[in-house]
């Protein structure tokens, strides 16, 4: 089953193993300085596209190293995002390949990697209110840190955010989630 992400996958090789280049001496940095200056170049790179950095991962997986960018639109929060304003392939690209270009010049790796640019796909994750003034009228399921109305774990649709509380309703009850019992929350797919 497709999870509704659009990606756009790069092989990368280490610095000094890169074919027809010149070594060039750089500064070896921590792992934390690393994704630091990463995350500051997919930052600077997203907004130069009218997108922004939604997540970045750098994590060995079954198939290697993967550095994980995931890109979205940006909306502010009195305008609705509409199927025609969805992350493209054509936007991961775009992203991949300045980034790529980027990275290959101003970032050292020790390992190979697959530099991998995603939209944050149908089931993305709500990160604070903001996600979730957003995605008024979408599906979304919640798990909570404190009991809200006896349960830790909400599902239904979003009819409002007021007052730091995320109103879900779900066909027969209406729960009132406050902002700080949210552990995770999610979009559901609707079909």
């Amino acid at each position: 089953m497709h999870d509704g992400r659009v990606r756009v996958l790069r092989t990368r090789l280490r610095w000094d193993e890169a074919p027809n280049t010149t070594k060039v001496a750089r500064v070896a940095k921590s792992p934390t300085d690393r994704l630091r200056a990463v995350r500051e170049i997919a930052e600077r790179i997203t907004s130069s596209h009218g997108l922004e950095l939604f997540d970045l991962q750098f994590r060995r997986e079954s198939v290697g190293w993967v550095l994980r960018i995931v890109i979205d639109k940006i909306t502010d929060s009195e305008s609705e995002q509409t199927d025609g304003e969805n992350v493209t392939v054509e936007d991961c690209a775009a992203v991949s390949m300045d980034l790529s270009a980027v990275l290959d010049t101003e970032v050292t790796f020790e390992q190979h990697y697959t530099l991998e640019v995603s939209s944050p796909g149908l089931d993305r994750p709500l990160r604070g209110l903001g996600d979730f003034e957003r995605f008024i009228g979408r599906r979304a399921k919640i798990v909570t840190h404190e009991l809200v109305d006896g349960q830790r774990f909400v599902s239904g649709r979003i009819t409002a955010v007021r007052d730091r509380t995320i109103v879900i309703e779900d066909g027969k009850t209406t729960r009132h989630v406050p902002a700080s019992a949210v552990a995770r929350a999610q979009l559901e797919v609707e079909i």
